[in-house]
């Protein structure tokens, strides 16, 4: 009797995975410099919910018919799908808030602070095991978030607490990602965010949308209670560029991690910082300071050494794997 090869996983496609993580990172990149461009004029809930309308509409009449139809969104996992949507809604509308207020370059480096609190978390939530040198990482990382805060100082902005909690939300969301495991389509868990981002958007607009409470000298208050406006034509394009980009974002960021080993694509996220810094200088004309720089160098530092660190230890533990099946085969 012969004994069917069993099946093969799925082939990695590093070069892929890579180029999809830059153009995730270039899609997010337009994001932001549009959000904080209109952060002065309009609501956060109303770009939201207009940018969560055309990402959806384009996803679901355009994208998932070109890719299967839409039974492909079909899943058992509905109910992680809304917690991992949920974390990324808080990661997001936290980080709108934080580059409303601080300058583009300084909100996108203390977010970078995420894959270091993933590696933080995945132990207690996942039961990984990280080593001293990793927590050394994470420690270094922390003292560039600190560099970049400058808490109790006249420098000190309440806005960076924002990018630190939407750096907390997202490593939460990479933490549900790794546990729901690589079963799940990108497009399947582009579209639960999307739809997440409309409801919550909605609720907002209904709550503060008459602008009841707007008023505040604070710009990320501001643009979190302003009253809904009637965009003005130009405008529509942008809102339109933005809904389109951070579909398309979202959906190569995933299959980005699908295509590719993390350890691979996690630091080519990181192009979104000199990204951040050429916008800062060219469209608002702030340039990070000494200090900023400084924060910078850690925090980045810090991350790129975690993600190579986490690729080495990848690679060690699959040739152990592997030296171990071929010792059974003898």
């Amino acid at each position: 009797m012969t004994v069917p090869p069993a099946p093969r996983a799925p082939a990695r496609a590093p070069l892929a995975g890579i180029a999809c993580a830059m153009g995730a990172s270039l899609m997010f990149s337009f994001n932001d410099v549009i959000f904080k461009w209109l952060s002065g004029d309009y609501p956060l809930h109303q770009m939201v919910l207009i940018r969560a309308g055309i990402g959806l509409s384009v996803m679901l009449l355009v994208i998932v018919p070109m890719n299967g139809g839409w039974g492909m969104l079909r899943t058992g996992k509905w109910r992680l799908h809304l917690i991992r949507a949920a974390f990324v809604v808080a990661s997001n509308l936290f980080y709108f808030l934080a580059i409303a207020s601080l300058p583009l370059a300084d909100a996108v480096a203390v977010f970078f602070v995420a894959p270091l609190l993933v590696t933080a978390l995945s132990v207690p939530l996942l039961g990984e095991r990280v080593g001293p040198r990793r927590w050394i990482a994470v420690l270094v990382g922390l003292l560039g978030v600190i560099v970049m805060v400058r808490p109790g100082s006249a420098a000190f902005q309440p806005a960076a607490l924002l990018s630190i909690a939407a750096a907390l939300a997202y490593a939460l969301m990479h933490v549900m990602t790794r546990r729901m495991g690589g079963t799940e389509s990108a497009l399947t868990m582009t579209a639960y965010v999307q739809g997440s981002f409309l409801v919550v958007s909605l609720l907002m607009g209904l709550a503060v949308g008459d602008g009841r409470f707007a008023g505040s000298a604070d710009p990320a208050l501001a643009f979190l209670f302003r009253a809904w406006a009637w965009p003005a034509p130009a405008d529509w394009g942008l809102m339109g560029v933005i809904g389109l980009t951070s579909t398309l974002g979202g959906i190569l960021i995933a299959q980005a991690y699908k295509l590719a080993e993390a350890g691979l694509v996690a630091p080519f996220e990181y192009v979104s910082m000199p990204m951040a810094i050429v916008w800062g200088v060219a469209v608002f004309g702030t340039w990070p300071d000494a200090l900023a720089w400084a924060g910078i160098a850690l925090i980045c530092g810090a991350g790129l050494y975690v993600a190579g660190r986490e690729a080495r230890l990848a690679q060690a533990e699959r040739r152990v794997r592997r030296d171990a099946a071929a010792g059974g085969d003898l």
